[in-house]
């Protein structure tokens, strides 16, 4: 068995810490499920105030929250600037299509990037292969393996965007809602490797000082995004960071998409999948 691989056998928790708001404290072989008030997506009446609140006000600390310890929060400062590295040498758009293999034989050539080391590559393996739902989040996994690929040939690169989108439904969805609203419309996140995705969710958990449950409302984990498979994000030209904010409802571009039809969503208002709403996101795979 290849030592990324072991971890998928693994069904007792891991070492993580549960905090009050404002403190942390380590815990040693924490069983997620033993710890968390919710272990799917049916939450007890009593509860659905608590829930609501969390994924309302997504990106602050919350009470019953699952941090790193202190010895995971070292290995992740490195993890993200090593990827931070590798994303530099080769090129923001080929990242997101770079697959986890490739990703390591990369940094083994490259002196600039560096060799991951053996607790990071472990602590890659932790964060892939741990069940999301123990820290907070329920979406469905679509890609079950860290090493998953995404052929190229499945892929075309969308002109003047920097992202991909896979054949099929998904480019034909796009090309529908392009050709209804035009220029004014933009692909603002297309098709992300597993790769791609470590490394987005990785430096939204730095930010977040090691709370995975925070991160976790913002972001998918690894092999939770449906960008993995057919969804896209889109935005109204100029609105910059307002595409991924609520005030994204109040453009032209949302109004439009809605009244079109377009708006199947991943991640509503006041979803139960633990992530906050994103107006923005075209649900394009129909799975859960």
């Amino acid at each position: 068995m290849k030592r990324r691989d072991f971890l998928k056998t693994i069904t007792t928790g891991v070492a993580l810490a549960t905090v009050s708001a404002g403190s942390v404290q380590d815990v040693h072989a924490l069983t997620f499920s033993s710890r968390l008030r919710f272990s799917s997506p049916k939450f007890p009446s009593h509860d659905l105030e608590s829930y609501l609140k969390k994924v309302r006000q997504f990106d602050e600390d919350h009470f019953g929250d699952i941090y790193l310890n202190s010895k995971q929060y070292r290995t992740l400062s490195r993890l993200v600037k090593r990827l931070n590295r590798l994303q530099k040498l080769i090129g923001f758009g080929n990242f997101f299509l770079l697959d986890f293999d490739d990703a390591i034989k990369y940094a083994r050539l490259h002196k600039s990037v560096g060799l991951f080391t053996s607790s990071e590559l472990d602590f890659l393996e932790m964060i892939f292969y741990s069940r999301a739902s123990d820290y907070g989040f329920y979406g469905e996994k679509p890609l079950k393996n860290l090493t998953d690929r995404i052929p190229r040939r499945k892929v075309v690169k969308i002109r003047n965007t920097g992202n991909y989108l896979y054949k099929g439904r998904p480019l034909e969805t796009y090309h529908k809602i392009k050709k209804e609203l035009g220029d004014e419309l933009e692909l603002t996140s297309g098709v992300r490797s597993v790769t791609k995705q470590i490394k987005l969710f990785l430096n939204k958990v730095h930010k977040s000082n090691g709370n995975l449950s925070r991160a976790s409302r913002s972001l998918a984990p690894p092999g939770y995004s449906f960008h993995g498979i057919s969804d896209f994000d889109v935005g109204q030209m100029g609105y910059g960071q307002f595409n991924f904010t609520e005030k994204f409802v109040t453009s032209h571009v949302f109004k439009r998409l809605k009244s079109l039809g377009y708006l199947t969503l991943r991640y509503p208002s006041d979803n139960m999948l633990g992530v906050r709403f994103e107006p923005w996101h075209i649900k394009v795979n129909n799975r859960a």
